[in-house]
């Protein structure tokens, strides 16, 4: 802008000046993005899937996670839905990857997790554990901490429930 110019036109507040360089580095990001993506380099779109807790599956068991596994990428989210009363759900010690977070929901309400470490997730819903309440989650195609999670003592139906959530693990490798 030369000088003229710029004595000629009102005064720019510093917020309207701040405001423009905001939307011009937000273009600027977008257009790196869309060259990134066009280079074949981009990263997949993060999914968001779907468990619902309920009193009774599709095929009649009763108290399940449905689907009881997954198998997802590497910052895909899972939102756990309490479909039915009285669920929740919270990792299993000890079944899910060393640097991954635990989680644990509160009864009666939704919550969203995100995966960001490769491995394997065991979860439960904690008031119905012991009947078999648990599910599988596998983040990634490498499974490093599959032995120890195949090595953890789980109660009653729990256990067998779990054992079969472990051979879709086996069979995906």
């Amino acid at each position: 802008m030369t000088e003229s110019a710029r004595q000629s036109s009102p005064a720019c507040p510093s917020r309207v000046r701040h405001a423009l360089r905001r939307v011009c580095s937000v273009a600027a990001v977008g257009v790196v993005a869309m060259a990134v993506s066009a280079a074949g380099t981009a990263v997949p779109a993060q999914e968001n899937h779907q468990v619902e807790m309920l009193n009774k599956g599709p095929d009649g068991e009763r108290m399940v996670f449905v689907p009881a596994y997954l198998h997802v990428q590497p910052g895909d989210s899972v939102t756990f839905v309490p479909v039915d009363r009285s669920h929740n759900s919270e990792s299993i010690l000890g079944m899910i990857p060393d640097a991954a977070d635990a989680w644990k929901g509160k009864i009666n309400e939704e919550i969203t997790v995100t995966f960001e470490e490769e491995g394997v997730y065991g979860y439960k819903c904690l008031p119905h554990y012991g009947l078999g309440m648990i599910g599988l989650i596998q983040v990634g195609e490498e499974t490093p901490n599959l032995d120890e999670a195949q090595n953890v003592r789980l109660p009653g139906r729990a256990a067998g429930r779990m054992a079969l959530l472990f051979e879709q693990v086996t069979a995906g490798k």
